[in-house]
């Protein structure tokens, strides 16, 4: 048994496969099957699958050839789950499709609905990481076409799960809102994924917030397709899990078909296709796949899989069932299959070496290009723009209501307005999370919103943060704008691959084909009084920070926060960004600055055509030179009074900058600033490390200013406590009196 086994582990299981494939066309020649006729499709869907399903398998054996070449840089292939050209075939291309990286098959006969198009040169460009491949112009091998809707991404898992859900849901809501979708309105869903990926928590919401939906009446039209091979990289699946596990949900529709025989499997997903798009209901596929060759390249399966259950899997290939479906047919000879598979791979060889030869990706900023567009022109121009008087006075409810009319008020009220001012100019804009719509939120900064602009657009989720980023992703790609809500910081790191992993890196891998434009509204920092803990004091940002591509805001007074929601609106519907909106509860109901009744932190509305320009600071006190306080959110007024009482103890004069947009980082600025100064200071309530204050002394450290006297006030490194305890570990006025006074007392 153990030489057995070493003459196994010594085996090339590509080559196996390969060769077990040619030895069943010897065998059809040898004992031709039963004439056979008819059957649930017909002889051209045959013919033109089973090429899919050969061209699949061939470019799996090119990856592996030209990897040891150097010219192929992915090897993860689709061999065993060629099945999957059944739910390509018997789909639109029109339908939005989130796949699971084993689709060569599914993505060959999507191909076809556009003969125009080239799969396989396009693929091997993808391959090879081509400048010039067309679905992510060389970033990531992906599979993702513009016209075909198949929105490219790299999960690995099921991080997509979320964001096809609410695609569907987007495309159910259209017809409702009178919304105009970029696809027709039968259009379904598409989202595959393997048997191990259900387990993932990201699944398990999707699934979850499925059927909660579903529960209440609403149409859902997605196609779960569940590829099962048994096997996660080297865990097995238990048998008989995901049918036990999915048959029970409620509200998704369980089907079963056999992925592993085109013939065999035709009607159930035929079945399982039209009852999703005529019934408008979420469809569980269950689809019976095997895994050949391995993982991927690299993957030496007897390190973990018995001989004996190799063979079982190569021995369910289902090339070799489809190749003796044709020859039954009478439509190929076993000799012109392997003619046919022949011809195939080598055009998958030539060009992949055509691949080779094109241009790669050779700078940062080629790279770089499609992660993070702005047009500063056109989002200013948005920006500076509003709804209709007509609009904004049935929106507000009359003349009177104008906030602009208004007298001074604080940042939650200010908020509100903004946002009301928001919907009233982007009929697609819709404002969603937990709590916002009746309630009106936790802090009432949405109170009322629903009411005037109705359920449709205004309304709760269930309490998932996963879902909610899922849903404003789907929404996104339906052409609407979202506006959702994260209940508090804390509950944001809870789903952050949902931004991190796939709103933000949409852009990047699609060459900026697709986008997720969003501004995702987040009540946080510290300094909440009454109740909190860390779950409601959270001020670490270091996650939001670490996001490329993404953009931060967080504004200290009202007025700002509605010039810099005006902004990041424009930004999102220009350039098709992702924004971060923090805005700091402690400040939503702060209404003086010095002392008592004094209305100092209470500011106008902003009129219409008002916002605030991209990465631009606020500074007060511009003149003075002594020193420079670099702080933002709660850190503002407590400066602005730190400043006050050095003026008046004759101790210096202090320049305040507050820098509003903290991600990216306006360095220059912060430079400039502080080569005015003779001295810095960085108050940054966050923890020592990750912290917006970091990233500021870097500026300063790089750009040579650590000549002058420079320090930092930060949070400590801790979590934030209950009740008056959160002062012990928050930076206080007194610290940052402290150490201002200490620079200026330093020379």
């Amino acid at each position: 048994m153990k030489a057995g086994n070493q003459a196994t582990r010594q085996l090339n299981r590509a080559e196996v496969v390969d060769a077990r494939f040619r030895q069943s066309l010897e065998a059809l020649e040898a004992a031709p099957p039963e004439r056979q006729s008819g059957g649930p499709f017909s002889d051209r869907d045959l013919l033109e699958m089973f090429d899919s399903q050969m061209l699949s398998r061939q470019i799996d054996h090119m990856a592996r050839i030209k990897r040891l070449e150097n010219k192929v840089f992915y090897t993860i292939g689709s061999s065993g789950h060629e099945g999957n050209a059944l739910i390509g075939r018997l789909t639109r291309h029109t339908d939005p499709a989130f796949l699971h990286y084993r689709s060569g098959a599914f993505m060959a006969e999507r191909y076809r609905k556009l003969p125009e198009l080239d799969f396989l040169t396009d693929t091997c460009l993808s391959f090879a990481a081509s400048s010039q491949d067309p679905a992510s112009g060389g970033r990531h091998k992906v599979w993702g076409s513009k016209p075909l809707w198949v929105l490219p991404q790299t999960s690995t898992i099921a991080s997509h799960l979320p964001k096809a859900l609410g695609t569907a849901l987007a495309i159910a809501q259209a017809t409702r809102l009178g919304h105009e979708l970029p696809i027709p309105e039968d259009s379904i869903a598409v989202c595959s994924f393997g048997d191990a990926s259900v387990n993932h928590a990201t699944a398990q919401a999707a699934f979850n917030s499925c059927a909660w939906t579903r529960h209440q009446g609403l149409p859902v039209p997605i196609l779960f397709v569940c590829e099962d091979n048994g096997i996660g990289i080297s865990v097995p699946t238990p048998a008989g899990w995901i049918a036990e596990s999915m048959k029970a949900r409620p509200g998704i529709e369980y089907r079963h078909a056999d992925g592993l025989d085109l013939a065999a499997g035709y009607e159930a997903v035929a079945d399982a296709v039209q009852f999703c798009r005529q019934r408008r209901r979420p469809v569980f596929l269950h689809l019976d796949t095997t895994r050949l060759m391995g993982h991927a390249g690299t993957d030496f399966e007897i390190e973990y899989r018995s001989p004996e259950e190799l063979e079982a899997a190569e021995g369910s290939d289902p090339l070799v069932r489809s190749a003796r479906r044709v020859v039954a047919r009478g439509l190929m000879t076993p000799g012109e299959i392997r003619d046919r598979y022949d011809e195939l791979g080598n055009l998958c060889l030539e060009s992949a070496d055509r691949a080779d030869a094109t241009p790669r990706l050779v700078s940062a900023e080629s790279v770089m290009a499609p992660l993070a567009p702005v047009d500063r022109e056109a989002v200013h121009a948005r920006a500076a723009d509003a709804a209709t008087p007509d609009r904004r006075l049935e929106s507000f409810g009359g003349e009177k209501a104008l906030p602009e009319r208004a007298d001074r008020k604080h940042m939650a009220i200010q908020i509100n307005r903004g946002l009301v001012d928001l919907m009233a100019q982007y009929p697609e804009a819709l404002l969603f999370g937990e709590d916002v719509a009746r309630k009106g939120g936790v802090y009432t900064v949405t109170k009322g919103l629903m009411k005037r602009f109705g359920r449709a657009r205004v309304f709760n989720t269930l309490l998932d943060e996963t879902t909610i980023l899922g849903l404003a992703q789907g929404y996104a790609n339906m052409g609407f704008l979202p506006i959702p809500e994260i209940q508090y910081l804390a509950y944001f790191h809870n789903a952050c691959d949902q931004v991190r992993g796939e709103a933000c890196s949409q852009q990047f891998f699609s060459n900026n084909q697709f986008a997720n434009p969003m501004v995702i509204r987040v009540a946080a920092l510290g300094y909440q009084k009454g109740f909190g803990g860390h779950f409601h004091n959270d001020n670490s940002i270091a996650a939001l920070r670490d996001i490329p591509g993404l953009v931060v805001g967080c504004p200290s007074r009202g007025d700002d926060a509605v010039g810099m929601l005006r902004t990041m609106t424009a930004l999102a519907r220009e350039s098709g960004r992702v924004s971060v909106f923090l805005e700091p509860i402690a400040l939503y109901m702060a209404k003086d600055l010095f002392k008592p009744d004094d209305g100092g932190w209470c500011f106008s509305y902003p009129a219409p055509g008002e916002y605030l320009p991209l990465w631009d600071p606020r500074v007060y006190f511009s003149d003075a030179a002594d020193l420079l306080i670099v702080t933002f959110g709660n850190g503002v007024p407590m400066a602005l009074r730190v400043a006050r009482k050095l003026q008046e103890a004759g101790k210096g004069a202090a320049r305040v900058l507050d820098l509003r947009w903290i991600k990216p980082l306006n360095r220059q600025a912060v430079i400039e600033h502080a080569g005015d100064c003779a001295r810095v200071l960085v108050v940054d309530e966050g923890r020592p490390d990750g912290g917006v204050g970091e990233g500021v002394i870097g500026a300063l450290v790089e750009s040579g200013l650590a000549n002058r006297p420079i320090r930092r006030v930060t949070g400590r490194d801790c979590y934030i406590p209950l009740g008056a305890a959160a002062n012990l570990v928050l930076p206080q006025e007194e610290e940052i009196l402290t150490a201002a006074t200490e620079l200026l007392e330093s020379g």
